[in-house]
């Protein structure tokens, strides 16, 4: 037998505004707002839309046989309620049949679990709050940004009760193994490892509509065939992919929609497949070993590590210099100034400061906000500058309050 578990990460980032040296003191106000907001409805009107109305009408048609599971952002969840409230209309109405699972992650799409493990259970904390109002809903499977992952990571959410955890399939981690099975985190009790297929996720993600590609065009009996050979060397095809792969990355005149509509027909005409959620996955099928990722992995790139985030001196100065105003910032009790710095973790503006230009750069200039990654550097830093100063100055306020208090 084989379960598909289909796994979508939605997310948009607050863009930042090219902030310059004269805003500081100034103006407070960082993110682009006339940005955030195109993008948001160019991408509902693309892709969350259709594509939720198309997972809905799957769903109905199939009576629950097709199962589906996001992991929304929290960040992506304040955008659609500002911008576009029907998707998150559309999101609560797919949480209604049933057979949609909502993932656990950090609230901010941030890195802090490397940088900060208090502010990272913090944002976790966060997200499953809003998971559980929004969705009714209380997350159990954990997936970190970008899938970034280590042994240290599964770990802490066994320890926080988590009963699964997602990661990248990455060759250097499995070696002779296979992704499609499950997986014990090493040195771990409860928790159950779930492995992305790169290759078939790829094949819908990356290549369905390059023409230069040998299995071009991916039809879904081709598709439904590989799913099928997998029967008997395999207990799960776990295909992980953002959720905008559908009308945006692929776009609809690509056939990516056709290719939807009919794969979950096509794959159930093999008795012996299925559709599961992860929850699923991890209740149905017992792990087949133990496996050791000392090192941090992700499913971003050809390397498929760090790089794309930390991978320069901007990108690691930038990230220290931010998070060592932890303390101060959440000493101060503001919650404005907290909203803030915790907005500016969000991973992607590391990521428009990645400066490999080969075969990743179309990806890494995916609604971009600039011209260069230094662009982004220097916007973030003058950004950070301000947020100090805005710290200093409550702090004087704070002094000040304080010796009239003693002075009286």
């Amino acid at each position: 037998m084989v379960s598909v578990c289909f796994y979508f990460q939605v997310h948009q980032p607050f863009r930042l505004r090219q902030y310059t040296v004269f805003d500081i003191g100034h103006n407070s106000n960082y993110y682009n707002d006339k940005k955030n907001h195109e993008v948001m409805r160019k991408v509902a009107k693309k892709c969350y839309l259709p594509t939720n109305n198309l997972m809905l009408y799957l769903i109905n048609k199939m009576k629950g046989r097709f199962k589906i599971t996001y992991s929304i952002t929290g960040v992506a969840l304040e955008q659609f309620k500002e911008y576009a409230p029907e998707v998150l209309d559309s999101f609560k109405e797919l949480a209604d049949t049933g057979c949609v699972e909502f993932l656990s992650e950090t609230y901010y799409h941030s890195l802090s679990f490397l940088y900060s493990k208090k502010e990272f259970v913090q944002q976790v904390n966060l997200h499953k709050n809003a998971i559980r109002r929004l969705f009714k809903q209380t997350p159990t499977v954990f997936r970190n940004t970008e899938l970034t992952y280590n042994n240290e990571l599964a770990a802490m959410m066994d320890e926080l009760g988590f009963k699964g955890i997602l990661a990248e399939g990455a060759d250097r981690v499995l070696g002779w193994r296979s992704p499609n099975f499950v997986y014990r985190p090493i040195n771990t009790k409860n928790i159950r490892l779930l492995l992305k297929n790169y290759k078939l996720s790829d094949d819908i993600a990356f290549r369905f509509s390059n023409k230069g590609w040998e299995e071009w065009p991916l039809t879904t009996g081709k598709f439904a065939q590989w799913i099928n050979a997998i029967n008997g060397n395999g207990n799960t095809v776990n295909l992980f992919m953002d959720y905008e792969t559908f009308g945006e990355h692929q776009w609809q005149d690509t056939g990516i929609f056709h290719f939807l509509k009919n794969l979950p027909k096509e794959i159930l005409k093999h008795p012996d497949n299925n559709f599961k959620t992860p929850s699923e996955v991890i209740k149905s099928y017992e792990p087949v070993g133990e496996l050791d990722v000392p090192f941090t992995i992700s499913w971003a790139d050809m390397e498929r590590d760090l790089s794309a985030w930390l991978g320069n001196d901007m990108q690691k100065f930038a990230i220290k210099e931010l998070y060592s105003l932890e303390q101060d910032i959440k000493k101060s009790k503001d919650k404005d100034l907290l909203e803030d710095w915790r907005k500016l973790q969000i991973s992607d503006h590391f990521y428009y400061m990645c400066t490999k230009w080969f075969s990743d750069g179309d990806v890494h200039k995916y609604f971009n906000p600039y011209d260069s990654p230094y662009e982004s550097f220097i916007a973030f830093m003058n950004i950070l500058n301000d947020l100090r100063y805005r710290l200093k100055k409550i702090n004087l306020i704070k002094a000040n309050a304080l010796t009239n208090a003693v002075k009286a």
